[in-house]
């Protein structure tokens, strides 16, 4: 790998994380706008937008073999269901002043992931991983006594329904962008059922002004933009500097909801976080070079 390519895979990288960190932004200025409605009109000009990037891109075919192989359709139809769920999360958490239980969330992610792979996928947990997974635990149960039960499902079925949309998406041999245009493709139904059911025939957001409408417009960009940019980072960079740099997302999160959200971050929620950022403190430092004998482990 050249310096180059590195260099330009970090930017990649930093794109990537710092514009999915920067999502609540986006939603808030959609605020007047129903949850579901927003990630229905996500999904319809996310699949506008990728069906012209795979033409653009000559995929075609690549995509055909995603449809015709069975096993990987039922896999992306499962994926759909758990993107779905959460995206309808995420912006509802957004729209309701809970940014940080959602970054909680991701927080837990790489912890989460570790936790999967043991109980679905038969693989072998160490000791690191063991004391790593036992502070975050103690630190959700700590969470759980201090917030309300809105909250607290927030953080777990974000935390869970990424974890799992990430799991059958590693075991499936579908690239970024054919994996997207199908998931996208399967949700569209659903999606412009509910819009027309909403509106009675008329999407209800187009009826706030067209400021809005480009603004929902934007979904798709919004949402291919940052996994275009991740699926190149991927490409360049070792698996080490991309786990490091997928806490800037929530990190950006976390200080998005205190300094502009204004939602407040009591004793217990600091000391939640706290035990979360110590395991993954102790999880990143154990899979560092030279302090474990095995490879380290994708996630």
């Amino acid at each position: 790998m050249t310096e180059g390519a590195d260099r330009r895979g970090l930017a990649f990288g930093v794109g990537a994380y710092v514009l999915w960190g920067l999502l609540p932004l986006y939603f808030r200025l959609l605020g007047p706008i129903d949850a579901g409605e927003i990630v229905a009109q996500r999904v319809l000009w996310s699949a506008l937008l990728v069906a012209a990037l795979v033409v653009a891109t000559r995929r075609g075919a690549a995509l055909r073999h995603a449809f015709a192989d069975r096993r990987a359709l039922l896999n992306l139809i499962a994926s759909a269901g758990f993107i779905a769920i959460n995206w309808l999360v995420y912006v509802w958490a957004v729209l309701h002043g809970q940014v940080l239980a959602a970054s909680l969330a991701y927080f837990l992610n790489p912890l989460l992931n570790v936790l999967l792979g043991v109980l679905l996928l038969g693989e072998r947990m160490n000791r690191v991983q063991a004391v790593a997974i036992a502070l975050a635990g103690a630190g959700v149960a700590l969470f759980a006594a201090g917030s309300s039960l809105a909250a607290l499902g927030i953080s777990l079925s974000l935390a869970v329904s990424f974890a799992l949309y990430g799991l059958i998406r590693k075991t499936v041999s579908v690239g970024a962008l054919e994996g997207l245009m199908v998931e996208t493709t399967l949700l569209a139904p659903v999606a412009l059922g509910y819009l027309l059911w909403l509106g009675h025939g008329e999407p209800l957001a187009f009826e706030s002004g067209r400021g809005m409408a480009g603004l929902l417009v934007l979904a798709g960009a919004v949402t291919t933009a940052p996994l275009l940019l991740f699926a190149a980072a991927a490409r360049r960079l070792r698996l080490a500097t991309m786990g490091m740099l997928q806490f800037l997302a929530p990190s950006i999160q976390f200080a998005l909801a205190i300094t502009v959200f204004g939602e407040v971050l009591t004793p217990v929620r600091m000391a939640c976080f706290a035990l979360i950022w110590a395991g993954l403190a102790v999880y990143v430092v154990g899979g560092l070079p030279g302090r474990r004998k095995a490879a380290p482990e994708s996630l």
